[in-house]
């Protein structure tokens, strides 16, 4: 049953800031919600570094939402890039750790730095880019360096790509916070390998 209106209802304003990290929100032409733009926002980090880890993106073995969990309320990370900078000793405080599931751990963390680069755009999780747009992205601009410097041109040029998706792109990287994240990784040694074509 439809709710009964009572007449003393106010219009909700939209948040021009996000109550966790203050960034300011933004709000994609054709939508009605507003978003925080920021990968590296509290509100976010769970789902992003579960998302980062999945199979489709940087395929981290093992790094399951359990685990992810404990390196949340240890604050052993603040967003994605924490990920390269865990060692042995971190991952033993964690509830049933032993030597072998750490350095599987640590293994799968290290092999996940030469992801092909459409694995690692796919795994920032940029609004609207999918598998198929973040592959788009990665045969179109061959290195992060090219796609980070994309026009809005540049972008929409590509066949299957639209405003929408162009200005999420845009609006992802203009992000000084999302920049510092990626930049944090490459000097971990992330290293996207060139796509296969």
């Amino acid at each position: 049953l439809p709710e009964k209106r009572t007449g003393s209802e106010r219009p909700v304003s939209a948040p021009g800031r996000c109550p966790e990290c203050g960034s300011a929100t933004i709000r994609i032409t054709g939508e009605v919600a507003v978003r925080c733009p920021d990968i590296s926002c509290p509100a976010q980090i769970r789902e992003s570094i579960i998302h980062f880890a999945s199979r489709k993106a940087m395929d981290i073995d093992g790094l399951g939402d359990r685990y992810i969990e404990q390196m949340l309320r240890l604050g052993l990370v603040r967003d994605v890039s924490d990920l390269y900078y865990l060692d042995r000793s971190h991952f033993m405080q964690f509830q049933r750790m032993g030597d072998r599931l750490a350095e599987n751990l640590l293994h799968s963390i290290e092999t996940s730095k030469s992801r092909n680069l459409s694995r690692f755009i796919h795994a920032l999780g940029i609004r609207h880019v999918g598998e198929h747009t973040a592959k788009l992205l990665a045969s179109s601009f061959g290195s992060m360096e090219n796609l980070e410097k994309a026009t809005e041109e540049e972008l929409l040029s590509i066949r299957e790509i639209g405003p929408r998706v162009a200005q999420s792109i845009l609006s992802f990287f203009a992000n000084p916070r999302n920049m510092k994240t990626i930049n944090r990784m490459i000097s971990a040694g992330v290293c996207p390998a060139p796509e296969e074509r």
